[in-house]
């Protein structure tokens, strides 16, 4: 008697879980439910579509999301760095770092050889390039920084806007000790991959929607590269003095909810940047900690540096993060005590009021990982797969995937929500069509970037228009000429490169 052939996977049903939680998304513009949705038919049809069984299984499977602990420490990660960013608002640091490069700006300020333009449009660059630990607070750092001086300077509010924009996102992707990098691990690992960390540094070298779009400022600010609606937005400043356009609507950067210096606490950079410097180093040491005995087993005779190369790629990505973000709360803790600035009684309130404004973030992130659980079971890469290769060949996937990632995330506003619909997709789907996985994870990454670059309901698309304080339809109109330049050329690079 033979045996019954195990299912790989439901057929055209393991499609409808994140292709309905997609068009919910671009329908209703909440992911969250969407999301949610989706998990629940993903279980209502492993459940022989018994709804009461379907639901009591997606309960379960919410749960069983903090069974690996992997996904709590990323859970935990990213509540955890809003107390850290809350922390170092109150304690004046970031106040200090503004005030430390203002006064850095005024030897360039008003010379008329253009160098002064020049420079601190790369400083802003530069600076929102810098503060890669959470996209927010690079938007709002360059908005607040550099509005003044842009102003005075005859810079359109439209153009800081596009460079503070631009910025963000792309920096924190391809510098992912933070929140993003905790969060693709997270999405790596539950696709079954035993070195997540090593994984995504892999892909990140097949990120170049991110790498184009930071060159592309670049060049912009160098050349003075105006097209479109740019264009007419620098001739207005430069020709009328008109910081905004007749009819616009600014979006003031004052209304922003933001924790403000504490009374009577003179600003001091510092307090901003020892925080975040703890952070970031102590990431990859972490990452080395928890990889050595695999290091030292796989290269008993090697030298301490290879050993050390090495453990960083077998090391535990959550177990990093978590322990890097808790160390630099001691250690601002500590620093801030030791100044007078906080109690411990304010310093625990500040880091609960943090903890609940990253609510949201790790609500996504457990919906992200349970509908990623429930693709993996229903088989939907590998389907998707199976009904797309012959007609699609492998070096098209990366393209396929970058397009789908773009929509996906330009009509729901959010690169995150992307990433946990697309590479649960695009893993299997690259793993069973015999294409470069690598680059299939890159395009899902890069095109959710894109997408939620151009989209107008992306949350640092509204930012960036707030912390500039221009009109949020005229930052989308002129920015999207140029993201677009910069999506068509990675579209490219990934057909290109699929195909060879």
């Amino acid at each position: 008697m033979e045996a019954t052939p195990e299912i790989v996977h439901y057929g055209i049903f393991s499609l409808l879980p994140p292709v309905l939680a997609i068009v919910l998304a671009i329908a209703s513009r909440q992911v969250f439910f969407s999301l949610l949705f989706g998990i629940w038919l993903g279980w209502l049809i492993l459940s022989s579509w018994n709804p009461f069984t379907g639901t009591l299984n997606t309960v379960q499977a919410l749960v069983d999301v903090f069974q690996d602990a992997g996904n709590t420490r990323t859970i935990m990660f990213c509540a955890l760095v809003g107390g850290l960013i809350i922390f170092i608002q109150r304690s004046g640091g970031v106040e200090g770092f503004i005030q430390r490069v203002s006064r850095f700006l005024l030897r360039y300020e008003g010379k008329g050889n253009g160098r002064d333009k020049f420079a601190v449009q790369f400083l802003a660059w530069l600076t929102g390039a810098l503060i890669f630990v959470e996209s927010s607070i690079s938007v709002l750092t360059v908005g607040a920084l550099y509005r003044p001086v842009f102003d005075k300077m005859k810079i359109s509010r439209e153009k800081l806007a596009y460079i503070a924009d631009s910025t963000s996102a792309p920096s924190s992707i391809l510098i992912p000790f933070n929140g993003w990098g905790a969060f693709i691990m997270g999405l790596l690992a539950a696709q079954g991959f035993a070195d997540p960390f090593q994984t995504m540094f892999s892909a990140m070298r097949y990120n170049f929607y991110p790498m184009i779009a930071l060159v592309s400022v670049l060049a912009v600010i160098y050349w003075n590269v105006n097209i479109g609606p740019m264009r007419k937005a620098e001739k207005r400043v430069r020709e009328e003095g008109k910081l905004l356009p007749d009819g616009a609507t600014p979006m003031v950067s004052d209304e922003l909810t933001e924790v403000a210096t504490k009374e009577g606490v003179k600003p001091r950079a510092f307090n901003m940047v020892l925080p975040i410097l703890v952070m970031v180093l102590l990431m990859p040491l972490m990452l080395a900690y928890t990889g050595w005995s695999a290091a030292a087993e796989a290269m008993p005779e090697a030298g301490w540096g290879s050993r050390f190369v090495f453990a960083i790629g077998q090391g535990s990505g959550s177990t990093a993060v978590l322990t890097a973000v808790l160390s630099s709360l001691i250690f601002s803790m500590i620093l801030y005590k030791t100044q007078r600035i906080m109690g411990i009684r304010e310093m625990f309130d500040l880091t609960m009021k943090g903890i609940s404004g990253m609510m949201p973030l790790a609500l996504l992130m457990l919906m992200a990982f349970a509908i990623g659980a429930v693709c993996k079971k229903l088989g939907t890469g590998i389907y998707v797969a199976e009904i797309t290769q012959s007609w699609l060949s492998p070096g098209m996937a990366p393209f396929l995937i970058f397009l789908i990632s773009c929509f996906v995330a330009f009509s729901t506003g959010t690169s995150w929500g992307t990433f946990g619909i697309m590479i649960p997709i695009a893993v299997p789907m690259a793993q069973q069509m015999g294409a470069d996985v690598s680059m299939a994870i890159a395009a899902a990454i890069g095109g959710g970037v894109f997408g939620d670059h151009c989209s107008p309901i992306s949350d640092t698309t509204i930012l960036s228009s707030m912390a500039s304080a221009s009109d949020h339809i005229d930052h989308v109109r002129t920015q999207l000429p140029y993201a677009l330049i910069a999506g068509a050329g990675a579209g490219l690079i990934y057909l290109v490169s699929g195909l060879l």
